[in-house]
């Protein structure tokens, strides 16, 4: 997300405490919630730090709309700059 070359961990874009949750389990298959993506420690602490496993699962589920929420982006747009 942040381009930044650092090792990265793996963020699932459905967290696993989503996986069980019934109206998960009827929206979406086990292939989707299988989903991830490779990010800096650092954005991925923040991501989590600023919404719920739910938020993530339900409305944050893809790297497009994790860019499109402006917390987020403001992040990455001030790491880009230093």
């Amino acid at each position: 997300m942040c381009e930044r070359v650092r090792p990265l961990t793996f963020h699932h874009l459905f967290p696993l405490t989503c996986h069980s949750n019934k109206w998960f389990k009827k929206n979406f298959s086990r292939e989707e919630m299988k989903r991830g993506i490779y990010i800096c420690r650092s954005c991925h602490s923040y991501i989590h730090d600023i919404h719920s496993e739910k938020e993530l699962g339900r409305y944050f589920n893809t790297k497009e709309a994790l860019l499109a929420d402006e917390k987020i982006q403001r992040l990455v747009d001030w790491v880009k700059g230093h």
